[in-house]
Formats: C-alpha cells, structure tokens, sequence
C-alpha cells in the first residue's frame, strides 16, 4: 500500500484546516508599463525559494511569482553539485514544513518506510531529501517556473525591473518585492584562487580543471588521477565520488598542518541564536560570526572515511598549490615541495560572498551596504571575507551605502547564504529555514501593508458588510 498517497490527502487536509491559501488580500496595482504589478518575484525555486513562497501563501500574499533557471528535479545542490552521501543535519530537525506536522521529512519518511524504518535511519540521504522537496512543492501546487532565468535586476524608483529569459523568450516584468533565493553562490560566485599559469576561460582548463560546483563526469576519470584542492565537506565529498567511479588514485592538498576539528556553527542551531542572533548589536553580530568563518568547518567524519578506505586515496597537510599549469593532456600543480602530475584537477574551495559578482545585481550592487561599512577597516581586514558580507535589515532587505543613494534597495531581500552575517544560518541550513522564512514573509507583509496603508484605509471606509441583516434588528442605510 502506498501509504504516500494518504500521506498527501492528510497535508491537504491540514492546510485546508489553516486556510491555505489564504485569501489575496493585497491591492491590484498596475505597473509602469500598464500592465498587472507583481508583488513579489521570489529568485530560485530551491529549497529557500519554496519555503518564502509557502510563507506567502500563507499570508495571503498570492500574486508572486517563483522563478528557476534549472530543469525542475534539479533546483538546488542536491542533485547536481552537492555530492555527499548524507546530510550533515540530524534527522530530525524541520524546516521546509513551516511547522505543518504531515508536510516533515519524517512524516513522508515513515509514509514510505515506516515507523521501523525512521528509527533505523541515521542521517538523511542527500537525494531522499531532493524527493522530499518535490513532493512538498507537489503538495503545495507551488508554481515554479523552471528554465527561466533573471537576466537582470534594476531599480525603478520603489519598484525593481526584472529582466527575464525563460522557454517563451525575453520577458520584462516589474515587482513591489524581490528575493534573491538563488543558493549558496546567491551573493556571490565559486571561489576561485589565483595562479600565474592559469586560466579558467583556456581550452585545457575548462576540459581539465573543475570546481566543485561545477557538474563532473566522473565516469571520464576512471583509472586516472586526480589532484583535488581544499580540506572542507565539498573537497572529500568530490574525492569520494571520484574514487567510488574508479579513479586510480585521488591526492587532496590543504594548506593547514592538520584538518579542522570543530564544527562552531553546529553550536548556533538553537532557537535562542537562530530568533535571537538578528537583533543583538553590530559589534556583537560581527564578534559571532567573525570568529566562526575564522575557525573553518571540518569536513564530517562520515566525508573523511568514505575517502580514507580506498586505497588510492592520500592526503596532503600542509601543502598548498603554489600554481596550476593545465595542458592538453593534464594537470602540473607545483607546491612547496615539488611538483604533481594529475589528469583533471578539481578546486573545492567554495563559494565567495561579494555582491559584485552577481550579474543580476549589478546596476545596484555598489549602493548596497555590506559589514565592511559597519566595522573598523582593521576588523575588515583581518577578517576580508566577513567584511564582504551585505549588511542586512530585519528584513533580509539591502541597505544603502550612503543616505538616499538607492532606495529601492530596500525592496530586494537577500534570502540566501549572505544574509548569515546579518541574521545568522537561516537561508541553506536546515536548522533556520522556517525562522528565516516566516521572519521573511513578516517583513514583506508588513511592507506591503504600510505602502498602501491609504488603500486600505479607503477600503475600511468602504467596508458595508450588514452584520445584522438576517435579524428583527436590522436597518437599512439610508435610516442610519
């Protein structure tokens, strides 16, 4: 018995229960262009891009849009980049259910498996948790329109102009509201280190030298050998894929003596940091978050292991690459001890925040704060990639540079990993998501009522429901 199935009918109920989707409540509005005025344009149907647009719909804010640049079933890491055989998150922790029982990872787990079967599970398995977030978004009937990309964002006054390219062609729309949803690179792009003999654009780099993010064929590279940069999850993750499609041998380089130990962001998956971390002052937030990007993440030991059984496996400590020399039929990456030979080549060094390198945000990006404005330039340069953070209102909304020089930025909220400075893990990591969803929502439901605050006023003015029309007591208008 597919016990899925009643699984759905049980959520639907449920929602039914809560009135979802609530009932539209925002004014129609038209546009500069004379057309419909969306209210929200929410950017990445992933994970966080699902969870803000659930809490719209709950709130009664319905004429949104969600938009994603990748084939549905691929929004998100998890079936492309991500290559980890499990979650680091414990089983039990919610998120995406926005705190709706049968809408769990462990409700649908336990539809498919059983009771047995959730009490046997350690930690999730990375693609069950990609099917639980298309069956949430079935549930949801949430309307993603995947294959469409924003090429473009720009400022109109308070209003942002999105430039679209999706399976019709060229669109051009204007929203009250954007959510920046767009993942862990969401506000910036994959890190990439320098090395006088490469370029990432030559022929035998873009054949030979990958990042972790980018899609590997890693069936190309049985019985070669491969030389994979960095000490985090992604860089044992992307060894042990290698290893497990055949790779002959697999040699990983970090920098550091010996790998991290201590994972302190795991300490701030709390309800006490994860609501409060937002509202403490700026010296505070920075002291936070300053010191735990400089303490670094170990890899999960469960990433370590799956490396360390094979035996063409090896790791370098204390040996960083010094150059990078692809050619037609490999990879020399020389260090300080010597030279390695290598037939690809993989950079898992990760993301870098800086919101200069967004494409769709560059008619704007140089008005926005970031924590660089709000510290000592001797903290920002002690702690580079912290500075480079936006600097975020309750909101998630950016916040102008200078007085006035943008103000329509405060209607672009940023709801992927760079809003951790600012508000803490509460876009990508599981712990968050419904904090950082509902406190979302809250700010843009606020906004759009205050905005047309004499709309509403208008229509309360206009407001002629008669209560008492069905009894002996009732009296018509024109008598009052």
């Amino acid at each position: 018995m597919n016990l899925l199935i009643f699984l759905e009918r049980d959520a639907r109920r449920d929602l039914e229960r809560l009135n979802f989707p609530a009932s539209n409540w925002v004014p129609a509005l038209e546009g500069p262009d004379g057309k419909p005025l969306l209210d929200v344009l929410v950017v990445g149907g992933g994970m966080c891009g699902q969870a803000a647009a659930f809490g719209l719909l709950r709130e009664g804010v319905r004429n949104f849009r969600i938009v994603e640049r990748s084939e549905r079933g691929r929004e998100g890491p998890w079936t492309t980049y991500a290559r980890m055989d499990t979650l680091r998150s414990p089983k039990h922790l919610t998120g995406p259910d926005l705190g709706v029982p049968a809408l769990t990872f462990r409700a649908w787990y336990e539809a498919r498996f059983g009771r047995a079967g959730w009490d046997a599970l350690g930690k999730i398995a990375r693609l069950q948790w990609a099917e639980y977030l298309a069956w949430v978004r079935k549930v949801l009937d949430l309307p993603v329109e995947n294959r469409t990309a924003v090429i473009a964002l720009q400022l109109a006054g308070d209003l942002v102009r999105a430039d679209l390219r999706g399976p019709h062609g060229a669109e051009t729309i204007f929203a009250r509201k954007v959510v920046l949803a767009l993942g862990r690179d969401g506000s910036g792009a994959p890190r990439w280190p320098e090395f006088a003999s490469f370029t990432a654009e030559s022929a035998a780099a873009r054949s030979r030298v990958f990042h972790s993010a980018d899609e590997i064929g890693f069936e190309a590279w049985k019985d070669k050998r491969i030389g994979v940069l960095g000490a985090g999850a992604s860089a044992f993750d992307n060894a042990g894929a290698a290893l497990e499609a055949g790779a002959a041998q697999v040699a990983l380089f970090a920098r550091r003596p010996h790998l991290p130990q201590v994972n302190k962001s795991k300490w701030t998956a709390f309800p006490g940091f994860l609501r409060g971390f937002g509202a403490l002052d700026d010296a505070r937030r920075w002291r936070f978050y300053a010191y735990i990007f400089s303490e670094q993440v170990p890899p999960p030991f469960e990433s370590v292991l799956r490396c360390d059984r094979h035996a063409g496996f090896a790791l370098h400590l204390a040996e960083p690459w010094t150059d990078l020399a692809p050619d037609a039929s490999g990879v020399t990456v020389t260090t300080p001890r010597g030279t390695h030979r290598f037939d690809a080549a993989i950079v898992a060094t990760g993301f870098d925040v800086n919101l200069m390198d967004r494409p769709e945000i560059a008619a704007f990006s140089k008005s926005a704060s970031v924590w660089a404005d709000r510290v000592s330039a001797e903290e920002a340069r002690a702690h580079p990639e912290a500075a480079r953070f936006p600097y975020l209102g309750e909101g998630f909304e950016l916040r102008e540079r200078t007085h006035r020089a943008a103000p329509g930025l405060r209607n672009v909220h940023v709801y992927n990993w760079g809003c951790t400075m600012s508000h803490g893990a509460l876009a990508g990591d599981i712990p968050g998501i419904a904090i950082g969803a509902n406190r979302l929502v809250d700010a843009i439901v606020r906004d759009l009522f205050v905005a047309d605050a004499d709309r509403h006023w208008d229509a309360l003015l206009a407001h002629a429901e008669d209560e008492l029309a069905q009894t002996p007591y009732y009296v018509p208008t024109e008598r009052r």
